[in-house]
């Protein structure tokens, strides 16, 4: 019996333009990469993407930035200076072949080189310009640096991590994050409806602020508070909407986190695991509300059991009654989690500095190994993109000496 033909890429044939920088943009352009579209990343020639230089703990000392890695396998890196007119001309040639432009340069940027969606609508009308920003254009506070930090604060996102008094920063770059995540959706459905496109009108633009998509992840919190009046308070490694929910020591030294989400799983936590009838018949926890509110009582009844319990046997008597349930783990621990060698999670992905072990992507689709490319380095992919497109080794030497192009790789 013959083994059956991988799919193609989804997205092969598809070309991506990308000028960049740090999480937001670059997270868009991997996900589309690890679809198998072609990213062709233009970077500085002096530095590149900033983030290359965040740290250097990837086959360091010396080696590569972490969020650098993580975000820009499988692209090709071009080097062009885009303060040149030969350079600006030639980022035009390569969106002349493009399917799509990522961007998300300082504000400005993009008017004065020539490449904002009305530009783009003029000169490369099927090309499909994504800008990425802080705060969107037309406010009072548009002008302003936007980096996932800030934007978590001015979105609220902070003021519902951590504890009451003591906000905190969620640890992942969520606003980054999720815009990516974003940007690379509004691609995929406007390449989607190509075809419904009006003969010779021009590609549609997507605008994407740090911002809108924050508040959009802060939905429970600001529906909450819009139709309540109140601000929930940030319970740690605890969620204000349901009781009880939290993380508790145990015996040999762990932490367990538990969580409930309805009457039923409540009544079982309190019956079959803490041993609390008196508990599951008082009033006060009928209901998740009522839960809410008292949930320092149900807290401290749940810790003294796990208290006197070894993670294991939580783990193990929670599974039984149909008990969410999870080990709190940190970073190092989640490299070694046995989850993800079993699954065969890791790949081997190759970078300038040797090869790493990489997560494959999160979607894992029937007849499709997503490629998961290497990390370029600076300037890797100059020469070989830019004789696509007819450009001779004698005028890419000329290119260079005028500074149009960065050093050979």
């Amino acid at each position: 019996m013959t083994e059956p033909k991988p799919h193609p890429a989804p997205l092969a044939g598809v070309t991506v333009v990308a000028m960049e920088q740090a999480v937001a943009a670059p997270m868009c352009t991997r996900v589309l990469a690890d679809f198998g579209a072609r990213v062709i990343k233009v970077e500085n020639p002096h530095g590149g993407d900033f983030a290359r230089d965040y740290d250097d703990v990837v086959n360091g000392p010396g080696g590569l930035a972490a969020h650098f890695v993580w975000c820009n396998r499988g692209k090709e890196s071009v080097t062009l200076n885009t303060k040149s007119p030969a350079g600006v001309e030639l980022l035009h040639r390569l969106l002349d072949r493009a399917d799509a432009f990522v961007s998300n340069l300082a504000p400005g940027a993009t008017a004065r080189l020539g490449v904002t969606a009305a530009d783009l609508a003029e000169r490369h009308p099927d090309v499909i310009p994504v800008e990425i920003d802080g705060y969107g254009p037309g406010g009072p506070i548009s002008h302003k640096r936007a980096y996932d930090l800030l934007v978590q604060a001015e979105s609220g996102s902070c003021a519902i991590t951590g504890y009451p008094g003591m906000p905190a920063k969620p640890g992942p770059a969520m606003a980054d994050f999720s815009t990516g995540l974003y940007a690379a959706i509004s691609i995929l459905a406007l390449l989607f409806g190509r075809s419904t496109r009006p003969p010779g009108a021009a590609a549609p633009s997507v605008e994407l602020s740090l911002f809108d998509v924050m508040t959009d992840v802060m939905g429970y919190a600001l529906t909450y508070t819009q139709h309540s009046g109140i601000d929930q308070q940030p319970l740690g490694v605890g969620s204000p909407a349901v009781a009880p929910y939290g993380a508790f020591p145990t015996r040999d030294g762990q932490t367990v986190v538990l969580g409930t989400t309805n009457d039923r799983e409540w009544q079982r936590v309190a019956r079959e695991i803490i041993d609390r009838p008196d508990l599951a018949d008082d009033p006060r926890f009928a209901t998740n509300s009522s839960r809410c509110t008292h949930r320092e009582i149900l807290d401290e009844a749940i810790a003294a059991w796990c208290a006197r319990h070894d993670l294991a046997d939580i783990q193990r008597i929670a599974d039984e009654a149909g008990i969410g349930n999870s080990r709190y783990n940190v970073p190092s621990e989640v490299v070694a989690h046995p989850q993800l060698s079993a699954r065969d999670r890791w790949r081997t992905v190759g970078t300038p500095k040797g090869d790493i072990q990489a997560l494959r992507p999160p979607p894992v689709i029937t007849g499709f190994e997503q490629p998961m490319g290497a990390v370029p380095g600076l300037g890797e992919h100059t020469d070989a993109v830019l004789s696509e497109l007819g450009i001779s080794a004698e005028e890419l030497v000329r290119l260079r000496a005028e500074g149009a192009i960065g050093p050979a790789h």
